[in-house]
């Protein structure tokens, strides 16, 4: 068991985890750390961020059907071919 002091910084009560425990934990400055209160214990565990899936161009486009292709430049073609209006790149 580590022992830790509660003090006070500001207007709040501070503890420091040690920083074997962050690596341990994987834990680094700016993590969210999570806490529970189970009787008279404090629980702090770590909130991993769950990181989004990377799709590749491939996956993105397997349900692309040519009449999808044709219907959307046909709906689009006003921006693409239509005159600029102001200080558009063109």
């Amino acid at each position: 068991m580590i022992t830790l002091n509660v003090r006070k910084q500001g207007g709040a009560a501070v503890i420091t985890i040690p920083s074997d425990i962050l690596e341990l934990l994987d834990i680094q400055i700016g993590s969210k750390l999570g806490l529970d209160v189970n009787g008279k214990k404090l629980i702090i565990h770590p909130i991993k961020k769950e990181i989004p899936k990377r799709y590749s161009l491939t996956e993105l486009l397997k349900d692309i059907q040519p009449e999808d292709i044709k219907a959307l430049k046909k709906e689009t073609k006003w921006f693409r071919e239509g005159k600029s209006k102001g200080r558009e790149i063109g």
